[in-house]
């Protein structure tokens, strides 16, 4: 890797962050706050919320194993997404290399922020090899984006190739692991301390079940995660955001149950799938949805949106032609979903 200071974008480097007022007195006892133009009345929803989220991310620690100077908190990982760009890549110069097909919000942002997205196509398998997407890079390659497991997909990527891909690349890899609770291949978070150009990326949103409270969470160098803080808005993550957290985070072994109990029903969801005339091809899994390829994916998609059962159509997706997505739900969901498509 070469330094953090010839990655990141000249104006980021020199960048004075927006110094809030929670930040000014930090490490000082304080109980009379008059210094954010707040109202006094209404607490605790009155007061702006922390900015660094301490309390959350000293929880985040026991259970991710991760200090806390190496988490950044964000409005979903959308944000975490975005920051790598507004941080490393000048628009109209620089480009970023991503395995193909993927999750899409890397394309959004790279397109938001004016930067070259070069899309580097899986094999048959859904697989990719390191030397592919090293060779799609040039002088102006910044971040190498790779999604295990991978969505539309649901596979995880080989953890070998994954590697050589971090340790031959001289810019920053993202390894996006929002579905890692749901796959036999350990996260990469391991990894940190050797490898100060990765950037791993999670979330509460899939296996957590809170998606509606909107957290992500990137885990890196104490260095990048700084230059992350540097660059975000001031407060974030909201405050009922941050206690929703935290209060999920008290019981893990609770999302253990919820994981265990959609992996049970994700094997026999997918076997009934691959023994329904419409289906040709169930293709395997490491996350909480599957993709299967079918007859006709829009006249399937559009079937079931007429009974009120909404599933991902991919079928525009390369290499993903008649391809839905289903994600696990309920037994009772799954039940409604195969007994429609028997009837099909």
């Amino acid at each position: 890797m070469i330094s953090l200071e010839q990655l990141v974008r000249p104006n980021i480097w020199s960048l004075a962050p927006y110094s809030s007022a929670r930040d000014e007195y930090s490490g000082k006892e304080a109980h009379v706050f008059l210094d954010a133009n707040e109202n006094p009345y209404n607490a605790p929803y009155n007061r702006y919320p922390d900015p660094l989220q301490r309390d959350l991310k000293k929880m985040l620690e026991k259970v991710k194993g991760v200090p806390a100077e190496n988490i950044f908190l964000g409005n979903g990982s959308d944000e975490a997404i975005d920051l790598p760009y507004r941080i490393f890549c000048e628009p109209g110069k620089d480009n970023v290399v991503a395995i193909e097909p993927t999750y899409g919000m890397y394309k959004v942002c790279a397109d938001i922020n004016n930067v070259e997205y070069r899309p580097v196509l899986l094999d048959e398998h859904y697989e990719f090899k390191a030397s592919a997407l090293l060779g799609a890079c040039d002088e102006h390659t910044k971040i190498i984006w790779i999604c295990s497991p991978n969505n539309p997909t649901g596979n995880s990527l080989n953890r070998d190739e994954i590697l050589k891909v971090i340790e031959g690349f001289e810019g920053i890899v993202v390894v996006d692991e929002a579905y890692i609770d749901f796959a036999q291949q350990l996260s990469l978070r391991s990894e940190l301390a050797s490898h100060p150009n990765l950037i791993i990326l999670q979330t509460m949103s899939k296996a957590w079940s809170s998606a509606a409270i909107r957290l992500g969470m990137a885990f890196a160098s104490k260095d990048i995660i700084a230059i992350y803080n540097k660059v975000k808005y001031p407060y974030n993550v909201n405050l009922l955001t941050q206690q929703q957290a935290m209060e999920m985070l008290k019981d893990p072994f609770e999302i253990d149950k919820y994981v265990k109990l959609l992996l049970t029903e994700r094997a026999q969801v997918m076997q009934a799938f691959a023994e329904l005339p419409i289906c040709e091809q169930v293709y395997k899994t490491d996350a909480n949805f599957f993709l299967v390829r079918v007859t006709d994916a829009q006249k399937i998609y559009d079937y079931l949106v007429d009974k009120g059962i909404i599933v991902r159509n991919r079928t525009r997706v390369q290499l993903c032609q008649n391809c839905l997505r289903i994600t696990i739900g309920t037994r009772t969901e799954n039940q409604e979903l195969l007994s429609a498509l028997r009837q099909y």
